[in-house]
C-alpha cells in the first residue's frame, strides 16, 4: 500500500487535517518507515479507523477479533514464529476454509506463507485484516507468562524455600548455560507487564520468597513467586539492563532503558532500594499507547472538552492542573501538548523525570542534585524563543513566580499544582507569594482532576439505585447548568450500574481508568474577586455563577451512564 494513498484517504474521510499528513509523508521518506506506523505511533487516528481505511484501499474487508475466542486447538495451525514475523493469526477454520487475520495483507512474503501451510494442510484461504492490538492479544496466547516462568524456574534446578544465605554461593557458581533462564524470566516479566497495561513492576524480596507484583488500573496484584535464590540474580539482570552498578547494594540507584516491543518503543525507568533482605526493584513501565492519549479518551467531554480547547487557542496564559498524586495530571497536560504539537509552534517543557518523548516537543529532564532544578530551568526556556512551556510542577515560590512572569510575557505555560479542587488554585498561588493582581492577567484555566476505574462494558449490569443513593444523584443533577441536565437521557428513578467480572476482563469488573474533571474559567468577575481579596468562599460563589460541573457531578454523570460505579464517585470526590 502507498503511504501517499494512505495519506489522501485519510484526508479525504477528515481523519487527519492536510499539514498533518504532509509533515506524516515527509518524516515517513526520511526514516523510510510506513506511514501507518507513523499515524498509530502518534494516535492521531483510532485503531479501528485506520483499519477501515486501509480495508477500503486493500479491498481487503476488516475484521473486529477477540482473542480469547480463539481455541487452543486453532493456534496450532500457525507457529507462534510465523505468527510474530508475519503479523498474522489464525481466526476460524469451517467447512475446509481457513480463515486468517492480518495486519498487512498486502505483504507479499507473508501471504507466500500462509499460502504454503494452506497448501501442506490441503485447505482453502480466506483473509481478513484486524488491528495490531488484536493480533498482539492473540500473540500473548502463545506463551502463557506462568508457564515460562515454571519453566525457567525448573531449568535452573532451584527449590523454593531454601535458606536465603545460599544466594552468594548460588551467584558465585553461576555459569553461562544458567544465565538463560534468568534473562527469560525478567524478559518474559516486562512483556507481561506491557500486555498487562501495568505502569509498574514490583520485584520484592521476602523473607522465604521474591515475589513480582504489577500495578494495573492503580492496584498491586501478584502475579509470580519465585524462589528467594533467584532475586539476586534477577536484580543483577535488571540492572545491566538499565546500566547501574551491579556491585553496589548499599543505595538507592536509579537507571532507564528502552526496548522495541510489537514495533514500538516501551521505555523502562528502574529504581532500586536496599532492603534487609535484598534490593527492591520497582519497574515504570512507560508504554505510549497507553500513557499518551487524547483528551476524550480520559474522559474530557461535552462543555469541558470545549472549554479546554477554547482554552488553549488563546496565545498566552497559564493552564493549570491540579490533583493528588497518581490522578492522571501528567497524562492530560502531555494529551493538551498533543493538540499544541505543530509545525509552527515550539514547546519547551521541563519534567521531573521525561515520561514520554514525543515527537516536535523540546523535552528535558531536571536534574535537582546539580542544580539544575525547574526554577532553573524556567530560566534557561525563556531564551529559547518557546511558544508553549510545559513545566511539570509548580513545587516553591520561585518556580510560581517564573510561570506566572512566562504567562504575562506571551507563552503559553502549562503546569500542575497541589490542590483539592479548582477553586483553590488560586489561594495556593497567592500563599506561594503571587502578587494577586498579576493572576487575572497570567491564569486561563484552572482544571481539577481524579481518576476513577472504569466498568467493564461486557458485564456491566444495571439496577436502580438505593433511595440514598437516589437523594445524592438528584441533588447534584439538580445544580447542573440547564442545558447540561437536558442533555442528560437518564430519568428517575436513577439507574446505576456494577459489574461481575467475566473473561474479557479477567473477572476484575474494571478495565482502565477514566478521569473525572472540574473546570474553572478565569473571568471578570473572578477578576473582580481577586482584586478585592480573594477567599474560597467568594471563588466558590463565582463557581456556581459559571455552573461549573464539579468533580463529584462529573463522577455522578459518568455513574448514571455505566462508565464508573457511584460507590467509587462518591468515595473519591466530595460535594460541594
Amino acid at each position: 500500500m502507498d503511504n501517499k494513498t494512505l495519506i489522501d484517504a485519510l484526508v479525504k474521510n477528515n481523519l487527519i487535517e492536510s499539514e498533518a499528513g504532509r509533515m506524516i509523508l515527509q518524516e515517513a521518506a526520511l526514516t523510510r518507515r510506513p506511514v501507518e506506523d507513523l499515524v498509530a505511533e502518534r494516535r492521531l487516528v483510532e485503531e479501528e479507523k485506520l483499519a477501515e481505511t486501509k480495508s477500503r484501499i486493500l479491498g481487503v474487508p476488516y475484521k473486529k477479533i477477540d482473542p480469547l475466542q480463539i481455541s487452543d486447538d486453532l493456534l496450532k495451525i500457525f507457529p507462534e514464529e510465523t505468527a510474530r514475523n508475519y503479523k498474522l493469526i489464525p481466526v476460524s477454520i469451517k467447512d475446509n476454509l481457513l480463515i486468517v487475520g492480518m495486519i498487512n495483507p498486502d505483504n507479499s512474503a507473508a501471504q507466500e506463507a500462509i499460502k504454503f501451510i494452506a497448501k501442506q494442510k490441503k485447505i482453502n484461504l480466506g483473509v481478513y485484516l484486524i488491528v495490531p492490538s488484536a493480533w498482539e492479544g492473540v500473540l500473548r496466547r502463545y506463551s502463557p507468562y506462568r508457564s515460562l516462568i515454571d519453566e525457567a524456574v525448573q531449568n535452573l534446578n532451584i527449590q523454593q524455600g531454601k535458606d536465603s544465605r545460599q544466594t552468594i554461593q548460588l551467584e558465585e557458581k553461576i555459569s553461562g548455560s544458567d544465565e538463560t533462564p534468568i534473562i527469560k524470566i525478567v524478559s518474559s516479566t516486562l512483556k507481561e507487564a506491557v500486555w498487562g497495561k501495568a505502569s509498574d513492576v514490583h520485584m520484592e524480596p521476602q523473607r522465604n520468597r521474591m515475589r513480582i507484583r504489577f500495578r494495573i488500573d492503580g492496584e498491586l496484584q501478584e502475579v509470580a513467586s519465585l524462589p528467594l535464590e533467584l532475586h539476586s540474580l534477577i536484580v543483577s539482570r535488571v540492572k545491566i539492563l538499565a546500566s547501574l552498578k551491579i556491585d553496589e547494594n548499599r543505595i538507592p540507584q536509579d537507571g532507564r532503558f528502552r526496548t522495541l516491543l510489537f514495533g514500538r518503543d516501551i521505555d523502562y525507568r528502574v529504581a532500586t532500594f536496599p532492603t534487609p533482605v535484598g534490593e527492591k526493584v520497582v519497574i515504570r513501565v512507560l508504554d505510549p499507547t497507553v500513557g499518551l492519549k487524547g483528551l476524550e479518551d480520559l474522559g474530557l467531554v461535552g462543555r469541558n472538552l470545549a472549554t479546554v480547547k477554547d482554552a488553549i487557542k488563546k496565545p498566552y496564559g497559564m493552564i493549570l492542573l491540579t490533583g493528588p498524586t497518581g490522578s492522571g495530571k501528567t497524562t492530560t497536560l502531555y494529551a493538551v501538548m498533543q493538540l499544541l504539537n505543530k509545525g509552527n509552534v515550539n514547546i519547551v517543557s521541563l519534567e521531573d523525570p521525561v515520561e514520554y518523548f514525543m515527537d516536535g516537543l523540546n523535552q528535558s529532564q531536571v536534574r535537582p542534585e546539580i542544580g539544575y532544578d525547574f526554577a532553573s530551568g524556567l530560566r534557561q526556556i525563556l531564551r529559547q524563543d518557546p511558544d508553549v512551556i510545559m513545566v511539570g510542577e509548580i513545587r516553591d515560590e520561585e518556580t510560581a513566580g517564573l510561570a506566572v512572569h512566562a504567562a504575562l510575557t506571551g507563552h503559553i505555560v502549562l503546569s500542575t499544582l497541589h490542590t483539592n479542587n479548582s477553586i483553590g488554585v488560586i489561594p495556593r498561588l497567592i500563599d506561594m507569594k503571587v502578587q494577586a493582581f498579576l493572576l487575572p492577567a497570567s491564569l486561563n484555566l484552572m482544571v481539577a482532576q481524579r481518576l476513577v476505574l472504569r466498568l467493564c462494558s461486557a458485564c456491566k449490569k444495571g439496577e436502580t439505585a438505593s433511595p440514598e443513593i437516589q437523594e445524592i444523584i438528584k441533588r447534584n443533577l439538580n445544580k447542573l447548568a440547564l442545558e447540561i441536565k437536558n442533555s442528560i437521557i437518564v430519568k428517575e428513578p436513577y439507574q446505576i450500574f456494577h459489574s461481575t467480572g467475566c473473561e474479557v476482563c479477567k473477572n476484575k469488573g474494571v478495565v482502565g481508568r477514566v478521569a473525572l474533571f472540574e473546570i474553572l474559567k478565569m473571568t471578570p468577575e473572578l477578576e473582580k474577586i481577586i482584586n478585592s481579596g480573594p477567599t474560597e468562599g467568594k471563588i466558590l460563589e463565582e463557581a456556581t455563577r459559571q455552573q461549573i460541573i464539579t468533580l463529584r457531578q462529573d463522577g455522578i454523570i459518568k455513574a448514571i451512564e455505566g462508565q464508573v460505579s457511584i460507590e467509587e464517585v462518591l468515595r473519591e470526590t466530595t460535594e460541594i
